[in-house]
């Protein structure tokens, strides 16, 4: 039950809480303190963790505690979003999905619903934004069939929620947004960092005691940031990232934290009239419309997860007209980019300081690693001499500070899925070609140690 009622300041951009208004927040945020009204709550574990003595839980011997195969897991319907959750969603979880306005949240999230209340049983789907009616059309264009378990529920209330799910018995709970709900303990508005909170809080929860696995929508800022306070990442179980470009159909889901599964698990999707359709080949979908023998293109892989992607890098070099050069980078840190092209002066004899340089990863897709390295010296080699790409080469390989190749994992799986794509050539580091060289592969494998050699076998 509450105690009291007292009055805080807290940062709209960091969650950060002070007794006292300061001008400038300890994250260096100015002027972004405001006064609220919490209520403080005795601190009761109601989520039925542990064994409980005098209203204290008491410690487990880890002995004493029974392991598992592994979580109980529900399945969506839609295997890149399995692929990316773990292999389903946990029952209890709290998943926090974000994304920019209009990119396909919810969209993804009815159409699993869907997928989950015919299989499993009733869904409840909670909408603070849009009326029944506006999620009703959604439903029907993106589903022939709808089934008669998907509760639809506009309501921003948390208690109300609440009881609805304790009438409802769901299996599975989704909210969009959590940016629209509040509780009435709190005189706050929505949105706020104590709403936000308490909300979250309240949703972990009813996950917890439950077990029913909770979805969650946040809105981003222009910057890509979740809007609002971030202090509820901590608090959920897996948050998933779902970008891409308003020009283009690709749409990604990356998961940013997942306590049953990896981080760095991708999902494809194609946005459709009838809603996003799973991408099987995404390798084939980043190679479309790869132009052979064209200057400043190189092909490349990453490995994202549990598979191997392939990749093309665009690179282009002009003349500088006034000023200083510049230096722009799609999908590739120009912290890196900065390094690459430092080696390619230093190591490889370029002469860059008079060029601007312009590299491009094709797809939309920001590859995590550094065994994109060298595929971006050699397109910027090839823009610079216009010395295209042979036909059917592949490049994989970190380029060190020394101009030497450093070793990437997992080169068996990209170079076996290169073979497959029909790829007669790969370069990359020495190091992983005499690894390869016993698996008899039909590709042609050049093993290279620095990058002034990987310039005589480009």
């Amino acid at each position: 039950m509450a105690k009291k009622q007292k009055t805080v300041f807290v940062c709209q951009e960091c969650g950060y809480e002070s007794p006292k208004w300061i001008g400038q927040c300890i994250c260096g945020a100015w002027n972004t303190m405001v006064e609220e009204k919490v209520l403080s709550f005795d601190l009761i574990d109601k989520r039925g963790i542990g064994k409980v003595e005098k209203g204290r839980t008491k410690p487990s011997s880890l002995t004493d505690i029974r392991s598992s195969e592994g979580p109980e897991r529900i399945d969506t319907g839609i295997g890149e979003l399995n692929r990316v959750l773990g292999g389903g969603m946990v029952k209890g979880s709290l998943t926090l999905i974000s994304g920019e306005p209009g990119i396909g949240k919810s969209t993804v999230i009815m159409q699993a619903a869907l997928k989950i209340a015919e299989k499993y049983g009733r869904v409840l789907y909670v909408s603070g934004e849009e009326s029944e009616k506006q999620i009703k059309m959604r439903a029907d264009r993106i589903c022939s069939s709808i089934c008669k378990d998907l509760y639809i529920m506009g309501e921003t209330n948390i208690e109300n929620i609440r009881a609805s799910v304790e009438d409802l018995d769901p299996v599975f709970v989704i909210i969009d947004s959590i940016q629209t709900m509040y509780t009435s303990l709190m005189e706050s508005s929505p949105g706020s960092v104590s709403q936000v909170r308490a909300c979250a809080n309240e949703l972990m929860r009813i996950g917890k005691v439950t077990g029913v696995p909770v979805f969650i929508v946040a809105h981003v800022t222009k910057s890509g940031e979740l809007a609002g306070p971030k202090i509820i990442e901590h608090l959920v179980d897996c948050v998933l990232d779902l970008t891409g470009e308003r020009n283009r159909e690709l749409r990604i889901v990356r998961a940013q934290k997942n306590r049953f599964g990896t981080t760095s698990e991708i999902g494809a999707f194609e946005m459709t009239g009838e809603g996003l359709v799973e991408i099987e080949n995404l390798s084939k979908t980043f190679l479309e419309g790869t132009e052979e023998g064209s200057d400043g293109s190189v092909v490349t892989a990453v490995h994202e997860g549990t598979r191997p992607l392939l990749l093309e890098v665009q690179a282009l070099t002009a003349p500088v007209s006034v000023g200083f050069a510049r230096r722009s980078s799609i999908g590739v840190d120009l912290s890196r980019l900065n390094m690459i092209i430092a080696v390619l002066e230093k190591k490889a004899g370029l002469t860059l300081m008079n060029q601007d340089i312009y590299v491009n990863i094709v797809g939309g897709l920001r590859p995590e690693g550094t065994s994109a390295d060298l595929a971006v010296a050699l397109a910027i080699y090839s823009a610079c001499t216009a010395k295209p790409c042979r036909e059917g080469t592949i490049v994989i390989g970190e380029v060190g500070l020394t101009g030497n190749l450093r070793a990437v994992q997992n080169a068996e799986k990209i170079i076996k899925e290169a073979e497959r794509m029909g790829f007669k050539k790969a370069i990359l580091p020495k190091r992983n070609a005499s690894k390869l060289e016993e698996e008899k592969l039909k590709i042609e494998l050049k093993g290279v140690s620095s990058i002034t050699e990987a310039i005589s076998a480009f």
